[in-house]
């Protein structure tokens, strides 16, 4: 079987985590099918937009998979953050906005995952933990520091030292997920969203996620000061008739949208 399945449509690649039988483990196999598909999606011009989800409807991924862990004391550096096969840097690598659709559990290295992505909806049906503590394995896929700067240090604590669940609406309420939609409308509402991504021109989205993206890892006042030089550089390209010829467009679609 197929432990990672590539569908692209309309400039939108979707991965779907294929190991439903192991609740979507991420076993050395899938995090390398994960790698290879990113550097190929990166290299696709006419991929501008990507979503990750699960396949089947109990997990988007538990995380590592704890049998391969147990079975052989090497395989514990696959949690290091520099391995070949960290499928965080790999999502987290792409140039192209990525999607992640949260069907189901995403439990520490899932958890991880899903924090690699740039935006999550989530089924009614997902949960979030974070079990690193209880598993005795520090994270090195970035939950330590992203969490905490997503929904605040003491939420990000609780989480982390109890290994509890989050649920998808406590989720939402928390600012962890953008969105929580029924299960039958997850990749519906994840295909839409990719959709109005995709209309945007692929090279500006691309640098200006890599202005948010850089900008966030900055104290604030070094972030202002990235997106001024940025900001500077590229919009001295850009001329009045650019502008005016944008702007019948997007008044046209504001109005479409109420």
């Amino acid at each position: 079987m197929t432990v990672l399945v590539t569908e692209i449509e309309n400039h939108i690649a979707t991965l779907t985590l294929n190991r439903p039988q192991a609740m979507n483990a991420l076993n050395r196999e899938l995090r390398l099918a994960l790698v290879e598909a990113c550097a190929a999606l990166e290299a696709n011009d006419d991929v501008r937009v990507v979503i990750l989800t699960g396949s089947g409807g109990r997990a988007f991924t538990a995380g590592l998979d704890l049998k391969e862990l147990g079975a052989d004391d090497s395989a514990l550096a696959a949690a290091g953050g520099d391995a070949d096969d960290n499928p965080c840097r790999a999502i987290g690598g792409l140039s192209k906005p990525v999607i992640g659709a949260i069907n189901g559990v995403a439990i520490t290295g899932g958890f991880e995952l899903a924090l690699a992505c740039d935006v999550l909806i989530a089924s009614e049906t997902a949960r979030f933990a974070d079990t690193h503590a209880r598993v005795g394995i520090m994270p090195g896929w970035g939950l330590s520091q992203k969490l905490a700067r997503i929904i605040g240090p003491g939420r990000a604590r609780e989480l982390s030292f109890t290994g509890n669940f989050l649920d998808a609406a406590t989720a939402e309420r928390w600012g962890l997920v953008n969105r929580v939609v029924a299960a039958a409308d997850l990749m519906p509402a994840a295909a839409a969203l990719a959709q109005d991504m995709a209309s945007i021109d692929p090279a500006f989205l691309a640098r200006y996620k890599a202005l948010i993206n850089d900008g966030f890892a900055l104290p604030l006042g070094e972030g202002l000061m990235l997106e001024a030089a940025r900001s500077g550089a590229a919009n001295a390209a850009v001329s009045a008739a650019d502008v005016a010829a944008a702007r019948g467009a997007v008044t046209a679609r504001g109005r479409t949208q109420g």
